[in-house]
């Protein structure tokens, strides 16, 4: 099968000509104002499981929406097909629907002059020229040395090997057009470990925009196996308050909540645990919680967000207290607030505070727990309730001991982020919320 040669580059220039049509259509139907994001999308996914081919699939999607504003009434469609004929009529459906929907005071584009004059350049696109029988040697490696890791490594739940590429364009009749290139490329891969007490299952995966950045898929498969041989033979433990240590790969949800306390849908709603905290501690002094969108090569990286406005680096929490709301435009005019550029969500969290080296973290808090995975959706936004089911291990003397499961951890959101103690070194740099490992001070254990 021959390598994977759709670039995207070649229709970056037929999109954004296909964006001007839209909005001409727009106006040609009468449209106060409009703005539309079209995108298209490319790539491979290829799955292997007990060294045996299992999926291929190629996919290759376009489409786009519309937003019209008839003064304060607006109207949104979407369509998968781009002919003159499906433009006309998803433009014409967006108004009917703006016809019958009540003038909202807020509705609209954003300002005009808060549109990028020039784009940074982001390093966001490197195609990965690869088939699908390249991409099954390379899963097929990567399930070996998982399976090889361990003679407690019973079974493969599969290995997966994926490349996207995307385009993204947006306008607006502001005469605002803008575009992104981008692209992911991940391996992932899961085991299942048994011994005499049972059975554990656990994962590992790698992704980044550059293929060359993928960690070595063997190294990702012993990574897997390790993690679920790790787990097994899982101990109770008794019900009591102690200090939680969640790992970067659950520590991103623990930030998630509280950028979604402060956002402006939550607070214009008055469905956040959080409101009227502008200006307020909020958190540890030492916490830092600031947004970068224009790192070169990362994944949350934008110059714009999902209504043109230019993005820049700002702090959401500086020092526990809270310095942004994340606002998009429609957030801002209710809450009588400017736009962050945040429309869409944020772009490249990073957090800072009194960071130690994972050991020194364990030492600092001696006994307690360690969380690598959380279950279920206890989590109440308005109150700031949390309990969840959690497994992880069991750390005592500031060692790991043992692994826990079948457990909950509870407390409230407002208290955690107050009883942040210390960060790790350990940042997961794979997704948008760039977490380390995060220490708690207290937190209710229940086990047996």
């Amino acid at each position: 099968m021959a390598k994977q040669m759709i670039d995207l580059r070649d229709s970056e220039s037929g999109l954004k000509s296909l964006v001007s049509d839209i909005l001409a259509e727009a106006k040609r139907q009468g449209a106060s104002a409009a703005e539309v994001s079209v995108s298209e999308d490319v790539g491979l996914s290829v799955s292997v499981r007990k060294r045996e081919l299992e999926t291929v699939e190629f996919n290759r999607d376009r489409g786009f929406g519309i937003t019209v504003y008839y003064g304060k009434r607006k109207g949104t469609a979407s369509t998968s097909d781009s002919s003159s004929r499906a433009i006309q009529e998803t433009v014409q459906a967006a108004r009917n629907i703006a016809r019958h929907t009540q003038e909202d005071p807020c509705s609209g584009l954003a300002d005009p002059e808060l549109m990028p004059e020039v784009l940074p350049e982001l390093d966001l696109y490197h195609p990965w020229a690869i088939d699908a029988a390249a991409a099954e040697e390379l899963a097929v490696s990567c399930e070996a040395a998982g399976l090889g890791y361990d003679k407690r490594i019973v079974n493969s739940d599969g290995v997966e090997v994926g490349t996207q590429q995307s385009c993204r364009v947006y306008g607006n009749s502001h005469g605002f057009i803008g575009s992104y290139l981008g692209t992911r490329h991940s391996v992932s891969c899961s085991f299942i470990a048994k011994d005499s007490a049972g059975m554990q299952r656990d994962f590992w995966y790698t992704a980044a925009r550059d293929p060359e950045q993928l960690e070595d898929v063997e190294g990702v498969g012993e990574e897997a196996a390790r993690r679920a041989t790790a787990r097994l033979s899982p101990r109770k433990i008794a019900t009591g308050s102690f200090p939680v240590v969640f790992s970067p790969q659950v520590a991103g949800g623990l930030v998630g909540h509280l950028i979604g306390a402060i956002s402006g849908g939550a607070l214009y709603r008055k469905a956040s645990f959080l409101l009227d905290c502008l200006g307020q501690e909020v958190a540890c002094p030492h916490l830092t919680v600031k947004e970068q969108p224009h790192l070169r090569g990362r994944v949350g990286s934008a110059g714009f967000d999902g209504e043109g406005v230019a993005t820049w680096d700002k702090a959401f929490i500086k020092d526990g207290v809270v310095e942004n709301y994340v606002l998009s435009s429609y957030s801002g005019r209710k809450l009588e607030m400017a736009t962050t550029g945040n429309a869409g969500g944020v772009c490249n969290l990073i957090i800072t505070g009194d960071t130690r080296p994972v050991a020194e973290l364990y030492k600092a808090m001696g006994r307690g727990l360690l969380v690598t995975e959380l279950m279920g959706q206890g989590v109440n936004s308005v109150t700031g309730d949390y309990s969840r089911g959690a497994s992880g291990f069991w750390i005592e003397d500031g060692e790991l001991t043992y692994p826990v499961d079948e457990i909950t951890i509870a407390s409230n959101l407002k208290d955690m982020y107050r009883d942040i103690q210390l960060l790790g070194d350990d940042v997961d740099e794979r997704g948008n919320i760039r977490a380390p490992s995060i220490l708690i001070g207290a937190m209710t254990v229940a086990g047996e």
